[in-house]
């Protein structure tokens, strides 16, 4: 897989950074200087607006006396470099800042027509040829008695506006690269923190995909990272573990199933040669029954796992007596329990207590503990089957006074194929599933089941249900 991420980051952050760039050099210039133009061009006219108000222009507009005002216009004015003309009704300038015409004379102003600048008070240019470097003009009128007497124009040269706006331009490009250096770090973090954990995932998932279950991500953060890097280690543990339970669960079943098929093959072809005479056939044909009736047996607990396993059986939840539920199973286990003087003693709360549950399965949970309770306990001993009921809960209890289980392998004993003889020779025809199909039945309920065992005293299994209301 061609890792791309970081570097389309990395790609991203530089046209963005060479976008903002040209963006604020050309859009950005052009705003800061329409912004520029129209903040001077207010002050300017606001200017021109109060020379244009002033009693003495209007009434010596047309006099010599207006050489005395040209240096307090200058002083007066807010742009130093600006220049001030007053302009008479000929139009014809009277007086000029600058010192460029003598206004001793007057001076005509040809092609100047105010009626042509319409709304706008102000443009940008040569005004009309007058200069040879661009300005910005303003003019305002000078009224009195509602009639214009002449104009005060005032230009501006841009060539400052343009130095105001490389300026205003400088500050916003260094904020512009202080931003992008920030980004920059942010992108630093993004590896340290996102890219490298993330490349060690891709890195775990290939290493899972190529059959390396034992390979174990580095986890080093509590963030959504860190939990997605201990989700896949689980799992990979999981299916690790997985793996192995089904490697020895293909073990177990081979076993089981080889050593019967086994004697069967040998009795079946010792019969076919000769090897065992008729008259001894008989009891040969009785063992290979029984071999029969082992795989039989092993072959519907697998069934019933399965059915368990893949939620294939739906449970069938109804109310029924699960007194009387024990008495019947319990009548199948007489004649063993006679033979072997086993005392089955039940010890029911109640006449009748009724349980929400699937009975089958119920059934098969009772039957599989009462054999395995017959199978370990001592000839002349007892069974006790119990029930309580208490919170709308019925507790039921089975507990034989056998062999008892050891300590150590108490939390083994619902493995599938686990036997407590690892010979097999103690329990020859168990499979090793009893147990196991009991957890499964009892958790699909949403119950509990619990063993209390001493080694050599005996052992009692307690399993809930919910009470029928």
């Amino acid at each position: 897989m061609k890792k791309s991420l970081y570097r389309n980051f990395i790609l991203l952050y530089l046209l963005l950074g060479i976008l903002g760039f040209l963006i604020i050099s050309s859009c950005g210039s052009y705003m800061v200087e329409q912004e520029l133009e129209k903040a001077v061009s207010e002050d300017l006219y606001e200017e021109a607006h109060l020379i244009a108000s002033d009693d003495t222009i209007r009434t010596s507009i047309s006099s010599s006396s207006l050489q005395s005002l040209q240096n307090n216009l200058t002083a007066l004015s807010r742009y130093q470099d600006s220049v001030i003309w007053i302009i008479n009704s000929s139009n014809e300038i009277v007086l000029d800042t600058s010192g460029n015409f003598s206004t001793k004379e007057t001076v005509p102003l040809d092609n100047f027509d105010p009626t042509q600048w319409g709304a706008n008070y102000y443009q940008t240019g040569d005004f009309y040829g007058y200069f040879s470097r661009e300005r910005l003009s303003v003019i305002a009128p000078i009224t009195e008695n509602m009639t214009i007497k002449g104009y005060v124009c005032i230009h501006y040269l841009m060539s400052d506006l343009y130095r105001n706006r490389s300026s205003i331009l400088l500050i916003i490009h260094l904020i512009f690269f202080g931003i992008y250096l920030l980004a920059g770090s942010l992108l630093v973090y993004f590896y340290y923190r996102v890219e490298r954990p993330l490349c060690q995932i891709v890195r775990g998932a290939s290493e899972f995909a190529s059959g390396n279950l034992s390979y174990r991500i580095p986890q080093k953060s509590e963030d959504e990272i860190g939990y997605l890097s201990n989700t896949l280690n689980y799992t990979a543990d999981k299916l690790n573990r997985n793996g192995e339970y089904q490697r020895k669960f293909i073990s177990n079943v081979s076993h089981d199933f080889r050593s019967p098929l086994t004697s069967i093959k040998g009795y079946v072809e010792a019969m076919l040669d000769g090897t065992i005479p008729p008259q001894m056939q008989e009891k040969y044909l009785k063992i290979i029954s029984y071999e029969a009736g082992r795989l039989e047996k092993l072959t519907k607990s697998l069934l019933t796992l399965n059915e368990l396993d893949i939620q294939k059986r739906m449970m069938h939840l109804r109310k029924f007596d699960i007194n009387e539920t024990i008495k019947t199973t319990s009548a199948t286990f007489e004649g063993i329990c006679t033979e072997r003087k086993i005392l089955l003693e039940l010890v029911l709360s109640g006449k009748e207590l009724y349980a929400k549950a699937d009975i089958e399965q119920i059934q098969q949970v009772l039957y599989n503990l009462l054999d395995n309770a017959i199978k370990f306990s001592n000839n002349g001993s007892s069974i006790i089957i119990e029930t309580t009921e208490k919170n709308n809960k019925i507790f039921v209890s089975v507990k034989d006074h056998g062999s008892g289980i050891p300590k150590a392998s108490l939390h083994k004993i619902w493995d599938r194929f686990y036997k407590i003889d690892a010979s097999r020779g103690k329990d020859r025809q168990g499979t090793g599933l009893g147990l196991s199909i009991v957890q499964e039945i009892i958790h699909a309920h949403g119950q509990q089941i619990n063993v209390i065992s001493t080694e050599g005293v005996g052992t009692e299994f307690i399993f809930t249900l919910d009470k029928a209301k």
